[in-house]
């Protein structure tokens, strides 16, 4: 597993883009909002450790990671964002509605990058138990949601220098 060892949430700050004049929308699921809080809590605590001003970061909620898609989509057509990260978490049940969701998601996230000129960023955790869950929302692999805010600056730098 390529996170094994791996803690997400150490990032070299010297070398990521400011983002203090960036603006940001985070997406969140509330299934699982044990994880997904703490999702976006490392998310929040990135950007602003990155210099995103807190009045420039604007949360909303979805009932679930299939939610996702459509308020990610809703924050890019009513709210002037420079990048969008969409975090949920999908822990694998009895059944394939995991597979359903975790694809449909997935394949939805990407279609918003091919179709908008503003970057979603995929934080949706997609584990088998919940202790993958827990260890990848500040536990022992560290926190996702700072990795997917690390890559929302770099994608927001990245998209204001093709539109320049």
């Amino acid at each position: 597993m390529a996170t094994e060892n791996k803690n997400l949430s150490v990032y070299d700050k010297s070398i990521i883009p400011s983002a203090k004049k960036l603006r940001f929308g985070i997406v969140v699921s509330e299934w699982n909002n044990n994880i997904t809080e703490a999702l976006y809590n490392g998310a929040f605590d990135t950007l602003i450790d990155c210099g995103a001003q807190a009045e420039n970061i604007l949360r909303w909620n979805v009932p679930g990671s299939f939610e996702l898609v459509f308020g990610s989509k809703k924050m890019l057509t009513t709210h002037e964002v420079d990048a969008v990260i969409a975090i949920g978490s999908v822990v694998r049940g009895e059944t394939s509605h995991f597979d359903y969701v975790c694809g449909a998601t997935a394949q939805g996230i990407k279609d918003l990058n091919v179709q908008y000129n503003t970057p979603v960023i995929f934080c949706v955790l997609t584990d088998d138990f919940l202790q993958q869950s827990i260890d990848r929302s500040g536990g022992k692999h560290g926190n996702k949601g700072t990795e997917a805010a690390i890559a929302a600056i770099q994608m927001a730098v990245l998209g204001s220098e093709v539109k320049a």
